[in-house]
């Protein structure tokens, strides 16, 4: 779509589902399941919704998805279901390809918003070491079985990240430490290609990247503004639809109380000023309009 004079657009990663109550934190089950049907293992639908953005100069990713490097047992942990490549995804959904993009963004360093930074190339005697289990699921379909070593998927491009999230990725908090994959940003570092930056700054004219306390220390929110409009990315604050009401805030959250004020501030704010919203884990709509009706926030599915 035509946003101002960029040009945005979606690009979906993956399916995977994480365990309902998770995600929902202190909401009772009879309550979630109405907005998010669980699985029989009670997981629910997730997407990542990686959103790409042409200046006429720069084409910019804002995250890159759970990435394509990851075992059969973890596949079905995670109930991811890939049904190609996320290079493929990317063409299909912008006309780039990975060696177009010149800036790639993250929010943070979890697995699920930077597992696309890097993919599987290059020999390594690592493969031999691995029994068949251990191997990506879907490894035979898109990669030579003689690769198997994490390189930057997007060639050309800088990747950003703050300087306190990355730190924060090298020392991580022993509640999020499983979601941290060095794998997912090392490589950047030996390639030369990492750009670590404060907690706020802007990528280019327009488009500014805001620290918010709630989910982790260090998590960045996005914000888009161009010819009038404004897309806000609420990352891992707000992940789907069904976490607008106030109370429903993921179980994930190292400071939920923060996140309740940060919701408390921003989502009057998106309502006053008539905000697209991104809700990066939505499975259906990522894109939505916010408004009141009878006291309660409601999100409009947004049309272009």
């Amino acid at each position: 779509m035509n946003f101002g004079d960029y040009r945005v657009e979606i690009v979906p990663d993956s399916e995977f589902r994480l365990d309902g109550g998770a995600m929902f934190g202190v909401v009772p089950r009879v309550l979630w399941e109405k907005k998010c049907p669980p699985d029989e293992l009670n997981r629910i639908k997730l997407q990542m919704n990686c959103v790409f953005i042409d200046t006429g100069k720069e084409k910019i990713l804002i995250e890159t998805g759970i990435g394509e490097k990851w075992t059969r047992k973890q596949t079905e942990i995670y109930g991811i279901f890939r049904e190609k490549p996320f290079a493929e995804t990317l063409f299909e959904s912008t006309g780039c390809d990975p060696k177009d993009i010149t800036i790639v963004v993250n929010t943070h360093l979890h697995f699920d918003h930077a597992g696309g930074n890097t993919i599987l190339s290059k020999p390594s005697a690592l493969v031999n070491r691995l029994s068949d289990e251990d191997l990506p699921a879907n490894y035979a379909n898109f990669y030579d079985l003689n690769n198997f070593k994490a390189v930057p998927q997007f060639p050309n491009a800088r990747y950003f990240v703050s300087e306190s999230e990355f730190n924060a990725a090298e020392n991580p908090h022993e509640r999020d430490r499983a979601s941290y994959l060095p794998e997912n940003w090392r490589p950047l570092q030996k390639s030369g290609q990492l750009e670590l930056k404060p907690d706020n700054y802007e990528v280019v004219e327009g488009l500014e990247m805001i620290t918010e306390r709630g989910h982790s220390q260090t998590m960045q929110t996005w914000k888009l503004t161009r010819g009038g409009e404004t897309i806000y990315g609420f990352a891992d604050l707000i992940p789907t639809r069904a976490h607008i009401s106030l109370p429903w805030i993921m179980g994930y959250d190292l400071y939920p109380t923060e996140t309740l004020e940060f919701k408390k501030k921003i989502l009057p704010q998106a309502v006053r000023e008539n905000w697209i919203c991104l809700f990066y884990h939505d499975f259906k709509t990522p894109l939505c309009r916010l408004t009141e009706i009878d006291g309660k926030l409601r999100a409009i599915t947004y049309e272009s």
